[in-house]
């Protein structure tokens, strides 16, 4: 009856919502509630699936930081190493102050970013001056902040930060002597089982996978292809599906991928951004009655939104990806709203 009710909620949601993508909700004991909306390419009609490859800009941060905690384990980094000793300091000339693996991990560096959402508004701005086009590898972002002073003293706040994880995907780089996303498809994906996932350009994206819509005022729409890096890294970009997010999940859980004490640090709330919400190693956690209520992560660009979360008390596990700038975040809202009213019963 619940699982029937949480299927119905969540079409009523996406079809009042408009939701163009895709969702995966999955608890413990009971069957997947699954569902596909609008189009994955609009002009030729082709509808969404449940296995469409979607975009999920800063959602991967937790690949990046997975890489990074698998790097640790195996003792080739500390996470209160200071990341200047290992990267060229020459390469950064105003970065005169130490920070830690730690703290850029949590967002607490102090260092510049290239998009700093305290002061900035416009992610297409960007590229201006520097076309997303020239934007395929790590290096190719470190122009756009290596040259700024520091926003703040090391550990002194969280302040989120695209920058820190671009530098973290260097050291994943320099240590590992494979490029990031080789790092990640090799030692996070196929370890998961994520076949369907990777970091693809937008200007050779595979097959079954979504454009991204930005929705104009008058209902008209663009694709993506100007308003983004054409290609992921270490901040966000990566592509993957509903169930291979459900997947990350459970070999993150599961310990295939880290071991049980640094699974456990991964995911402890370190850091504390507002009122319950806190971040760990690449995933925010919110608690509630002084125990966690979800573990999440999401990612936001123009004709990207994408929210997954999983609820420790429930053991359910929650995607919703979708190729517009808004739509995930009420989807998951219908999910939490069901899990709301199971607890109440």
């Amino acid at each position: 009856m619940l699982q029937q009710q949480q299927a119905a909620a969540m079409q009523s949601e996406a079809e009042a919502a408009g939701f163009s993508g895709s969702f995966l909700v999955k608890s413990t004991g009971n069957a997947a509630v699954s569902g596909a909306y609008g189009y994955a390419n609009k002009a030729e009609e082709i509808l969404n699936r449940q296995d469409t490859r979607f975009g999920i800009a800063s959602g991967c941060k937790l690949f990046t930081a997975i890489a990074v905690c698998q790097l640790v384990e195996q003792g080739r980094l500390a996470l209160e190493s200071s990341v200047m000793d290992i990267l060229e300091r020459s390469s950064f000339p105003l970065f005169s102050t130490s920070f830690t693996v730690h703290q850029l991990l949590t967002h607490s560096s102090g260092i510049p970013d290239y998009f700093d959402e305290e002061i900035m508004e416009d992610f297409t701005k960007l590229w201006i001056t520097r076309p997303m086009y020239l934007l395929r590898r790590l290096e190719d972002f470190v122009p756009m902040f290596r040259d700024l002073p520091m926003a703040s003293e090391p550990g002194a706040r969280f302040h989120y930060n695209n920058a820190g994880y671009i530098l973290l995907g260097l050291l994943v780089e320099k240590l590992s002597g494979l490029t990031f996303t080789d790092y990640v498809e090799q030692y996070i994906f196929a370890k998961c089982g994520m076949k369907d996932s990777g970091y693809f350009a937008l200007d050779a994206l595979p097959g079954n996978t979504a454009q991204g819509y930005i929705i104009k005022e008058d209902s008209t729409w663009t694709t993506n292809i100007y308003s983004i890096p054409v290609q992921g890294g270490a901040d966000g970009g990566a592509f993957t599906t509903a169930p291979d997010m459900l997947l990350l999940w459970e070999g993150l859980l599961q310990h295939k991928l880290l071991g049980p004490e640094m699974t456990a640090l991964l995911l402890t709330p370190h850091i504390h951004e507002e009122k319950d919400n806190y971040y760990g190693y690449g995933v925010w956690i919110t608690k509630r009655d002084g125990g966690v209520f979800k573990y999440h992560v999401m990612g936001y660009d123009p004709g990207v939104s994408f929210h997954s979360a999983h609820y420790p008390a429930s053991g359910t596990t929650a995607a919703v990806l979708c190729n517009e700038s808004r739509g995930a975040y009420r989807m998951l809202q219908a999910v939490e709203r069901n899990l709301n009213s199971k607890r109440e019963s």
